[in-house]
């Protein structure tokens, strides 16, 4: 069997025109209003095209290729990388969401999702270098000076010129204000930075004539302590080959040390970076680099998330096809009870998630372009909920739900050629780098739920409510999808507030509960992606693509969210001090 892939046209459409009702809501957006659901679809097709014939014949040799540095310190993509990058961009794909004033097509960010999640099933690795472009378009959009927009802008919009974030240090990973790259001011106004970089994506590569760097660092003039912690990190836009005012043709002080030698996605250039005495720009106020580089890491968070989807759709459909093709005891495995577990939780999950993710992204759409200033408010608030939520849980299952399906293909699925351990290694980093999902947990529970009171869970709670009454209102065969909504939007309510009671009295206590809750969150949301999908399937003609969706949703009802109780109750718990580690 073929490890291949068919883009979910048909469920993307479902959860992009009938669950999320994209369409109304991109009539009420200046710029997409005269956006309909038939050139959204076609944008998707398209997508898809260019996914499975393009993209993911490079991936299981990109794989085993890998990159390499040569004698020069350049990095090299593996054959056929350079080549689909060329018509990725000429495609117009990195400026789908991009404001035309820069090149951009000015479409919604959930169609952006949707190809997001293709391209990350399709090559995990290739996907890593146009993956950060849209965060530091938004970036460099939102902080950059009129000179650095004019210079950088338009090129990172189109990909003609690619982009890395260059964060961590060795010993400064999620603690930031641990970092030591400093950034001495000169006196035509640019820095000189130097310093350590490690894990830095995309950092170096042949797909683009020109790598943007945005570098944390402290900004410090001779003989200078910057403030210390992250209220001393400047943001610096640090590019591979310098302008035609610093000598056009000249590359920068920056030197490749070493590729990673990883797990997974082995196409993708993971480096050390040495930046000695770099020229570069900064974006945004000084000692303000943080607040300018989150929107780059929100919009990679969510990147990261759609990765996880993407996994967990590549393996759940190989599977499927693998268990109708594999015969034991006289009949296909997908017959089997313990296969049919495995697939049906696999399936429930993906389509939960998928309607989870191209929320946030809507959520983010309607933030930037409504026309309603409350409207806009409201969403804003809901996407950076969502965002922790999608970054960590998507990622969770597309390793460990890749890591189930890998289960029905036997030993075959421990075997390179059967294409499914690739997708299990590939998908294990992204539950670590953009903010482990330990750290999501965190962002959600103390920074958008307990920080401002609730008001932001509110928002989401009140929708959820809302989908209950439709869902009942709809069919009263739908009645249970309406009382299990209800009984998590209770469950969130309670947990949130025994929380906010325990950390009065113990300031530790939303550390030892987030994770918990975090993905009770998860459940709350899924018990409202499937009551969504079931009122939209059944208000479908009786079809097998409606019947099928109920079903599924209907066994993740039954067997999957029972769960949340689990995870609702350890959050309860937070008051309990948790024992001390220790070693044997």
């Amino acid at each position: 069997m073929a490890y291949s892939y068919t883009a979910p046209l048909a469920d993307m459409r479902f959860v992009i025109e009938r669950v999320l009702e994209a369409p109304a809501s991109w009539r009420a957006c200046p710029s997409f209003a005269e956006l309909d659901a038939e050139t959204g679809a076609a944008v998707l097709a398209e997508a898809a095209r260019f996914a499975s014939e393009v993209l993911q014949p490079t991936n299981a040799p990109g794989d085993l290729e890998g990159c390499t540095l040569d004698a020069q310190g350049n990095v090299r993509t593996p054959a056929g990388y350079r080549e689909a990058y060329r018509a990725f961009v000429e495609g117009g794909w990195p400026a789908l969401p991009c404001d035309p004033a820069w090149g951009g097509q000015g479409l919604p960010l959930v169609l952006d999702a949707a190809m997001r999640e293709m391209l990350s099933a399709c090559n995990h690795g290739w996907n890593m270098y146009p993956d950060l472009l849209h965060g530091a378009y938004e970036t460099i959009k939102a902080h950059g000076s009129e000179e650095l927009k004019a210079r950088y802008l338009g090129k990172v919009a189109t990909g003609e010129w690619l982009a890395a974030m260059a964060l961590t240090e060795p010993g400064a990973g999620s603690d930031l204000g641990a970092l030591r790259t400093k950034a001495e001011p000169r006196a035509d106004g640019s820095v000189a930075v130097s310093g350590h970089k490690i894990f830095i994506s995309g950092a170096d590569h042949d797909l683009s004539d020109n790598v943007v760097h945005l570098v944390l660092a402290r900004l410090q003039a001779p003989g200078e302590e910057a403030p210390p912690g992250t209220r001393g990190l400047s943001l610096v836009l640090v590019p591979k080959w310098l302008p035609s005012s610093q000598g056009q043709g000249t590359r920068n002080a920056w030197v490749v040390e070493g590729i990673e030698q990883k797990m997974g996605i082995h196409g993708s250039a993971t480096c050390a970076v040495r930046y000695e005495g770099a020229t570069g720009w900064l974006v945004g106020e000084p000692h303000r680099g943080l607040a300018a580089m989150f929107l780059m890491m929100n919009s990679a968070r969510l990147h990261v998330g759609l990765q996880g989807l993407g996994h967990q759709e590549m393996a759940t459909q190989n599977a499927l096809r693998y268990a109708f093709e594999r015969e034991q005891f006289r009949g296909p495995i997908a017959g089997l009870p313990a296969m049919r577990h495995l697939l049906l939780r696999a399936q429930a999950l993906t389509e939960g998630q998928r309607a989870i993710a191209y929320r946030a992204a809507l959520a983010i759409d309607e933030a930037h372009h409504h026309a309603d200033a409350d409207r806009r408010a409201l969403a804003a608030s809901l996407a950076a909920l969502l965002t922790p939520v999608v970054k960590a849980f998507c990622t969770h299952h597309g390793f460990h739900g890749a890591a189930a399906v890998q289960q029905v293909f036997g030993g075959y699925g421990y075997v390179h050629e059967f294409g499914i351990e690739q997708t299990v290694r590939d998908a294990r980093i992204a539950m670590v780098y953009e903010g482990t999902n330990e750290i999501q947990a965190i962002d959600l529970l103390q920074r958008k739920v307990l920080a401002d009171g609730g008001r932001a869970l509110a928002v989401l709670l009140e929708e959820c409510e809302a989908e209950a009454a439709r869902t009942a209102a709809a069919d009263p065969a739908l009645a249970e999808f309406a009382a299990a909504l209800r009984e998590q939007v209770d469950s969130a309510g309670q947990t949130t507030a025994a929380i906010t009671e325990a950390a009065k009295a113990d300031a530790q206590a939303p550390l030892r509960a987030a994770d918990d809750y975090l993905v009770g969150v998860a459940h709350l949301l899924l018990a409202w992606a499937w009551a969504a999908s079931a009122r939209s399937a059944k208000a479908m003609a009786a079809s097998p693509f409606s019947e099928g969706k109920l079903q599924r949703m209907r066994y993740g009802l039954v067997h999957i969210l029972p769960q949340a109780a689990v995870h609702w109750q350890r959050a309860r718990a937070c008051g309990l001090a948790l024992p001390a580690v220790q070693l044997p």
